[in-house]
Formats: C-alpha cells, sequence, structure tokens
C-alpha cells in the first residue's frame, strides 16, 4: 500500500479498525474495557483524564460495524486526496487537531447542558419538582449523584476529525461535483460540507439523535475552518497564496 496509498490515511485507517477489533475481543473475554480508558469521558466524573482527549478519536462503537465504516468510509473517499495536497505531517497535524477542537467543544456542550439534564432526570425520577432538585444541588447534598450522573457521559469517534476533513474538501475543491445517495443529480463540494454543517447545528440545538455527538462534529468543522484559513494567511504572506 505504501506506493499507492498515503501512508498516514493507510495507517489511519488500520489503527482504528485494530482498536475496533481489540475493543470488542477485550470486552467479550473479560480481560479490560476499552472504552471506559480511551473512550472520552466528561472531565466532571471520575472517569477522565486528558489523553482522552486524542485517544477518543480511535475508539469507535463496539455494538455495530455502521459507525466504524461510515468514519473510516469517509477518511478513506477524501483523506487520501488531501494528504496527496497537504502533505503527510500537515495532514496528521490537520486531523488530531480537529479531533481534539471536537473534544473540547463536546466538553463546552456537556458543561453547559449537564445540570438541567441532571435536575430533568433527577426530578423525573423522585417525583418532585425542578425547583426542589435545584435547591439541593445547589447545597451539594447531590454531590454523590452528580459525580456518578456525569460519569456516565462518554464519546467516541473519528466524526470531529472526519467533518474537519471534509471541510477541508469542500474549501480546497469548492466546485468538484459529488453524488449524495439518494439525490440523483451532483452536487457541488461546497453545498454538501454547508448541507452538513447546517443538519448538525440543528440536530444539535433541536437535541433531535441524541446519541450522535453534533456538536464535536461542529468542533471539528470550527478547528478545521481555523486552520485552513491560518494556513492560507499565511501562504499570502510568504506570496504563494497556497494553504501551507
Amino acid at each position: 500500500m505504501g506506493n499507492t496509498f498515503p501512508p498516514v490515511t493507510a495507517n489511519l485507517l488500520i489503527i482504528n479498525g485494530l482498536l475496533w477489533l481489540a475493543t470488542i475481543v477485550f470486552t467479550r473475554i473479560g480481560l479490560i474495557d476499552l472504552e471506559q480508558y480511551l473512550g472520552l469521558h466528561f472531565w466532571r466524573g471520575d472517569g477522565f483524564n486528558a489523553a482522552q482527549m486524542i485517544t477518543y478519536m480511535f475508539m469507535h462503537d463496539q455494538s455495530g460495524f455502521t459507525h466504524l465504516f461510515f468514519n473510516m468510509f469517509s477518511l478513506f473517499m477524501f483523506g487520501r486526496l488531501l494528504e496527496q495536497v497537504l502533505g503527510g505531517k500537515k495532514f496528521l497535524f490537520y486531523y488530531l487537531t480537529c479531533g481534539l477542537g471536537a473534544a473540547l467543544v463536546q466538553q463546552l456542550a456537556w458543561e453547559l447542558t449537564w445540570q438541567n439534564e441532571f435536575v430533568t432526570s433527577m426530578a423525573n425520577a423522585n417525583h418532585v419538582s425542578f425547583d426542589v432538585i435545584r435547591n439541593a444541588l445547589a447545597s451539594g447534598e447531590l454531590n454523590e449523584f452528580v459525580n456518578e450522573f456525569c460519569s456516565s457521559f462518554v464519546t467516541v469517534g473519528a466524526s470531529g476529525a472526519v467533518f474537519g476533513i471534509l471541510l477541508a474538501f469542500g474549501m480546497l475543491f469548492p466546485n468538484l461535483e459529488m453524488y449524495i445517495i439518494p439525490i440523483p443529480f451532483p452536487l457541488k463540494a461546497k453545498w454538501v460540507v454547508i448541507g452538513y454543517g447546517a443538519l448538525e447545528l440543528f440536530f444539535g440545538v433541536a437535541g433531535l439523535m441524541s446519541g450522535v455527538a453534533h456538536f464535536a462534529h461542529l468542533g471539528g468543522m470550527l478547528f478545521g475552518f481555523i486552520i485552513l484559513m491560518y494556513w492560507r494567511y499565511a501562504g499570502r504572506r510568504n506570496g504563494n497564496g497556497n494553504v501551507g
């Protein structure tokens, strides 16, 4: 593969695939729960450590193949061309930074929403008003339950980094036509990227598809946009007008 396939993209595909298989095997034989150690936990929970901000993007849902497949298919489709354009080192930096940005935005989203979710769940479980739970939360009476609740927040997957790649593809090749199933006609890459971003924002704000980290996807796109704009600015200062 080294002569025909960009090495960084190839190795990312291999690492993600191997970790997905290892997670399934180790869980079934009761050896270790890799998701518990490598998945991204909410920083307020006991399971969090800083390394998870990177490791989570190499983990995928072990209950099925779909999550891994679509992320890796997107990486395969768009990552190869981007690596050839940017070069291996710059592409890897971009990929990891988008994934890290997605993790930061996901932590922010959890931080802004956990109290309302906690109050709602506790009030419904104990058949009391929201004000009763809010007062108990403010007084510290529920700290033990708060820690347990926050420890349940975990996310895995390369989607944030992949959405960053999608954004880069749309910005570098805006007029390249793409076919998106089931749309029967081609769409320009720039409209595909804008459409994906708008859908993620809508789903995230509306609280739809709650099992998907929509704001993490947006975080990957946001950090990707910042990097690309900086490279473009630096390229213009260097007089070549390129992204790097």
